[in-house]
């Protein structure tokens, strides 16, 4: 991998224009990426796309792996509904909570939901009306042929969780929770118009996504995703492969330094034999999946296709839980084979892997991560041995370099929080000298400046920056383990047409070698 600059912003916090429905959309991805580009990034990460579960904001527990959120389907993009008379035809009661969110500084993920499915529905009807024999109808009949393999599953598992009042499947009638074939084919009869409307939705998605990323493309941007690590209990690829996992306990990360019990994270457990046994079925299609929407991507918790760490799913947690597998040489086995088969390098496929090695992660994983080429994250903040700092400019070449996350607070105000010893050995840090002699004790434009060209400056391949702290912003996108109407809803505060400081940021990727023109 060449020297490279990114940058990180979920796509509902993308603000670009004044057609926008309260919240970033696919097509916004290109006005995004022609400013990426001129301010010297040559990727743009995105998180994940895929419709949370049980009406959650945070997309790491999805309905599916595969499908894309309606929610960042552009409306205004569509012939259908303009046809279908667009938002005018839309009741007056949902044009006020359209208008709502577009004005209001954080994403309404309620109203959006709201709105947007009345209009896709009402552009669906339109099109079952008027499409039949069409070119597009075709088009859309091909479509549900290529992808049959995820969108089946995804169609009807949506129609059925609609229809039983968004009851999760485990509490569902028996036959269909447990997948009798009658009944399942009654279904697919009796909800024939939703699974259509479904399937269309996802088509449209399709669209706009293949034509964002080509023109990205064609400003010289590649567009990075995130695999998160699991699905919800309550998805379509757990219903449709129960035997695959163990719904009886739940997946988490042990106690750490950041957390005295550990995580519960609610998902449930990979039976890696019997998914063995399967040839990986289902993690094989994940990887055909994310090459057909990104260039490269981020695996989420990459510790986790090692050894699987878990607790019992209901009541207290005793005992310090347990890892699957459980022997160190199994567990480095599954890793390296899961890896391979997500990383195109290996399948024959577009995808490049980065794997998220944050937190508790082994020596043994680091050391397979080295030989399989896979680069982690180097993170400045926490790239030390107690009071010591890493020097960047060390850091691997095999590496993603970067000021935070989307889970970390801002770079500003973690700056802002040091200890005065740990802040004047942070400015130990080579880089940092024209800082060391004023060792100031708030962040500023300089501090800023001087940062960023440390880690732009560093031996990593890839810099990713979090947008915000692109600009010594203070918004962040998520507290860990914090519910509340904050996390997951951070909109950009103007139009990116309006964020004029590319040159700055050119130029930090010039001078670093990671301007590619």
């Amino acid at each position: 991998m060449s020297r490279r600059a990114g940058v990180l912003i979920p796509l509902f916090s993308i603000r670009a224009g004044n057609r926008s429905w309260g919240l970033g959309e696919i097509p916004d991805l290109v006005p995004f990426s022609a400013w990426a580009a001129r301010a010297g990034f040559s990727v743009v990460q995105i998180l994940p796309v895929n419709e949370p579960s049980g009406g959650q904001a945070s997309p790491y527990a999805a309905k599916t792996a595969f499908a894309i959120d309606p929610v960042y389907v552009a409306l205004e993009e569509m012939e259908d509904f303009h046809a279908a008379g667009g938002l005018a035809a839309l009741p007056a009661d949902l044009q006020a909570r359209l208008e709502a969110a577009r004005s209001s500084n954080r994403v309404r993920w309620e109203d959006i939901r709201l709105v947007k499915e009345a209009a896709l529905r009402m552009a669906h009807r339109h099109f079952a009306a008027h499409a039949k024999g069409s070119r597009r109808a075709v088009e859309l009949e091909a479509f549900a042929r290529e992808e049959s393999e995820w969108l089946d599953e995804y169609t009807l598992f949506g129609a059925l969780h609609d229809e039983q009042g968004s009851v999760a499947w485990p509490d569902w009638p028996l036959p269909i929770r447990d997948r009798d074939p009658a009944a399942l084919a009654a279904a697919r009869v009796r909800l024939a118009e939703l699974i259509a409307e479904k399937r269309y939705i996802q088509w449209i998605a399709q669209v706009q996504w293949h034509t964002a990323r080509e023109d990205a493309l064609r400003s010289g941007v590649e567009l990075m995703g995130d695999l998160p690590f699991l699905v919800a209990g309550d998805s379509a690829d757990i219903w449709s492969r129960a035997h695959e996992f163990r719904l009886d306990l739940s997946t988490g990360v042990p106690p750490d330094a950041f957390s005295e019990d550990g995580q519960d994270w609610g998902l449930p457990v990979f039976r890696w034999d019997v998914i063995a046994k399967g040839d990986h079925v289902w993690m094989r299609a994940r990887a055909r999946r994310a090459a057909e929407l990104y260039g490269l991507f981020r695996v989420d918790h990459v510790v986790g296709l090692y050894r699987t760490f878990y607790r019992p799913a209901a009541g207290p947690h005793n005992g310090p839980g347990r890892f699957t597998p459980e022997k160190q040489e199994d567990q480095t086995q599954l890793g390296e084979h899961t890896l391979t088969l997500l990383d195109g390098r290996h399948e024959g496929g577009a995808g490049r892997v980065i794997a998220e090695d944050l937190g508790v992660v082994p020596d043994f994983v680091r050391a397979s991560l080295r030989r399989l080429a896979i680069p982690g994250y180097r993170v400045l903040r926490w790239e030390k041995d107690l009071l010591v700092f890493r020097d960047p400019a060390r850091w691997p070449a095999v590496s993603v370099g970067t000021t935070g996350t989307h889970d970390t607070e801002s770079l500003s105000d973690w700056f802002d929080a040091l200890e005065d010893d740990e802040r004047r050995a942070f400015l130990e840090i080579p880089a940092l000298a024209p800082l060391r002699a004023s060792n100031p004790r708030r962040f500023d434009s300089d501090v800023r400046d001087t940062i960023l060209a440390c880690v732009y400056g560093s031996g990593s391949d890839l810099v990713l920056l979090p947008f915000q702290d692109a600009f010594g912003a203070r918004e962040r996108v998520n507290v860990p383990g914090t519910v509340n109407n904050e996390n997951w809803t951070y909109r950009m505060p103007v139009d990116i047409g309006d964020v004029d400081d590319v040159d700055r940021l050119a130029g930090l990727a010039e001078r670093s070698g990671r301007l590619r023109r």
